[in-house]
């Protein structure tokens, strides 16, 4: 994880059981935790492994809240992401305390093919589990909601049989031509996830003409790419992410929305958002530029609240369970408006309950 930390954790948040806030939405959450084996293509960062094997998070509306809740992440996916933060004061086993609110294979509630899906993929080197908080929020609104780990590119991808992988695309993301090949390895994972949740049980519930895809940083930059090699994907959103590669002249005329940093963005100025300006012109179809201030990059994931739990500085300037609120509550309007077809007055113009949110275009 790239965190920018000025403070170490004191010894009392250390020692707290660190929690996700409960989602707003009015049904229970449920999840389970799938294994797809994609043995069309070998691996791409490790070509030794005749296939891409990817892990899964599903999360679903359920019919009862009842039963023991999904674990974070094990003592070893946390102690590999936070060992190289080397945060004083903080163990590094305790992503794996953090208390959350989907129940574990719980039984889902829904008729048949009547979920919309969305797809989350984290940002570089993040695992599924920072976009947790926003899985459990759009479940709780009626959503299915797959959260993919990408083999390889992130700390710990924990595999049913007990063996672990870790980020070979670490040891090459400085060769020209990396980001290139990320941004075909992740749209190919997103339609094979797409392919095998739809021909699954689960299938049943998914309505396959409602698909929509968000993710943050990396994961985030990266959706453009999957809905145009993917035309199921119906509309997408970057949660604060670089696009390394951009879209095309041939534009993309789905909907999309960027979400961003009022502090790292002035118009017309160089800048870290010069290349969501030059995609701008390319998205052809509804679209949405919001910047929030306050935030950091974190903010937009659970690192935002967890962080502030456990006495950590990331240097935001605002209360990280209200970016949290705002990034659940932009997120769940958008594919409300796109998938669902629910007028939402909250993406039309800059609403007085949420005066840290910006409209850029």
């Amino acid at each position: 994880m790239t965190l920018t930390l000025s403070l170490s954790a004191s010894p009392a948040s250390a020692a707290t059981t660190p929690y996700l806030p409960a989602p707003t939405g009015h049904q229970p959450v449920g999840v389970t935790t799938l294994s797809m084996k994609d043995t069309s293509r070998p691996d791409p960062w490790v070509p030794t492994v005749p296939y891409r094997e990817l892990m899964v998070s599903l999360f679903y509306p359920a019919t009862s809240a009842n039963g023991p809740k999904k674990q974070y992440m094990t003592p070893l996916e946390s102690e590999r992401n936070l060992e190289r933060q080397n945060i004083p004061g903080l163990p590094l086993d305790v992503f794996s305390t953090v208390r959350t609110n989907a129940v574990v294979d719980a039984h889902p509630a829904g008729r048949w093919h009547s979920l919309p899906l969305v797809v989350l993929s984290p940002g570089w080197t993040q695992p599924r589990a920072t976009l947790t908080a926003l899985a459990e929020e759009l479940a709780s609104r009626g959503y299915a909601v797959a959260a993919i780990d990408h083999t390889y590119e992130n700390r710990a991808t924990t595999f049913p049989d007990g063996h672990v992988t870790g980020c070979a695309a670490c040891d090459v993301d400085e060769q020209p031509g990396f980001w290139e090949k990320f941004a075909q390895v992740r749209p190919k994972d997103t339609s094979f996830v797409l392919d095998s949740l739809l021909s699954s049980r689960w299938g049943a519930l998914i309505d396959p003409r409602r698909i929509g895809m968000t993710g943050h940083s990396a994961g985030g930059a990266v959706t453009t790419q999957a809905m145009l090699a993917d035309p199921r994907i119906r509309a997408g959103a970057d949660l604060d992410g670089s696009v390394h590669v951009p879209i095309p002249a041939s534009g993309l005329s789905r909907p999309f929305m960027f979400v961003g940093r009022t502090e790292s963005y002035t118009p017309g100025e160089p800048g870290p958002y010069d290349d969501w300006e030059t995609d701008w012109p390319h998205l052809t179809g509804w679209k949405r530029w919001l910047m929030v201030s306050g935030t950091v990059h974190q903010s937009f994931t659970d690192l935002g609240v967890l962080a502030e739990q456990l006495g950590v500085d990331l240097g935001d300037a605002i209360d990280p369970y209200r970016a949290l609120a705002i990034t659940r509550t932009y997120v769940s309007a958008f594919f409300d408006l796109h998938l669902r077809c629910r007028p939402q007055p909250l993406l039309t113009t800059p609403s007085p309950a949420y005066p840290e949110v910006t409209f850029v275009g």
